[in-house]
């Protein structure tokens, strides 16, 4: 598959060098500055809370942003810095003052590994990135944040790098550490803000782990994802053969998105990158879906042959 991701991060995140939304990272930051906000005051409720934050931005107003109080806050304004840089020599170079600064800064490996070419090189990187993302939070806080990780700001850049690893060790064969580190991602954060569970389906399916991927279908039942209903209806086939339970599932699928079988099919060819924002039902997510989902439709006998019976009745 020709098709490269220019982003590693997954859903509606543009590249930082266009215009458009905020990169997630920097979103990141308000966060930081309105948690540390909140915790320097003392509210009776969160409808007071809220009503302190309102009257802020009220006629434009903003988030006072409070200097950098630790090595790993200051090494982290970098990063915040490094991500609104025009130059990869310029967020290079951020990113690697950071380290300085802080070595448990895990944003600032992601984005040096965002920079290396070499596949290897680029996966040590990430994997020092979760080492510094486990060493920032420490012991205690991941056993109080289980369950809720995505909530609490500081365990982002421990996440982000996480999913980078699964991602590149998947491509680089090593399914056990992918298939574990989404597994994990999961448990510590069911909510699942980065869309790990698209990744860990395919990566079952590749695998013919049927049952591990019917658990986790029915943990995120109502996903309204083309992926969920694909990976849904590839299931069903694999399980019961051209049935009416497994047709009725592709018609679902196909509803979801009826961008999907031109491309899974070879009809229509893929783009040589990746979009950098993903929508529902439009062709961003059938690209995206089918760049790492076509495998396992190639691996399940007969599958792209129903799908394509399917199609044209």
């Amino acid at each position: 598959m020709a098709v490269k991701r220019t982003n590693p991060k997954r859903r509606v995140v543009r590249n930082p060098k266009s215009a458009g939304p905020m990169p997630r990272i920097l979103m990141d930051q308000t966060m930081a500055d309105v948690t540390k906000l909140l915790e320097s005051r003392s509210f009776e409720s969160i409808d007071e809370a809220n009503a302190y934050l309102q009257g802020l931005l009220a006629g434009g107003g903003t988030i006072p942003h409070p200097e950098p109080e630790t090595p790993l806050e200051q090494a982290q304004e970098l990063i915040y810095e490094a991500h609104e840089a025009r130059s990869v020599k310029k967020r290079t170079e951020l990113a690697r003052q950071a380290l300085t600064i802080s070595p448990d800064c895990a944003d600032a490996y992601i984005l040096l590994a965002e920079q290396e070419p070499a596949l290897d090189k680029r996966l040590d990187l990430l994997e020092q990135g979760i080492a510094a993302g486990q060493r920032a939070i420490g012991v205690d806080q991941f056993a109080k944040w289980e369950g809720s990780f995505w909530g609490v700001t500081a365990t982002r850049p421990y996440m982000r790098a996480c999913a980078g690893v699964g991602e590149l060790a998947w491509m680089l064969g090593q399914r056990t550490r992918a298939i574990e580190l989404f597994t994990r991602m999961l448990l510590l954060n069911p909510s699942d803000n980065q869309g790990v569970r698209y990744m860990l389906t395919n990566c079952l399916l590749e695998e013919g782990d049927d049952t591990g991927l019917a658990k986790l279908l029915d943990q995120y039942k109502d996903d309204a994802a083309a992926n969920w209903a694909y990976s849904k209806s590839l299931l069903r086939f694999r399980i019961l053969g051209d049935t009416a339970r497994s047709k009725t599932a592709l018609a679902k699928a196909i509803s979801a998105n009826s961008f999907i079988p031109p491309y899974l099919l070879g009809n229509k060819p893929m783009p040589k990158q990746l979009p950098d924002t993903i929508g529902f039902g439009d062709e961003s997510e059938a690209t995206e879906y089918v760049a790492f989902a076509i495998r396992a439709w190639q691996q399940t006998p007969g599958a792209l042959d129903w799908l394509r019976r399917n199609v044209a009745d």
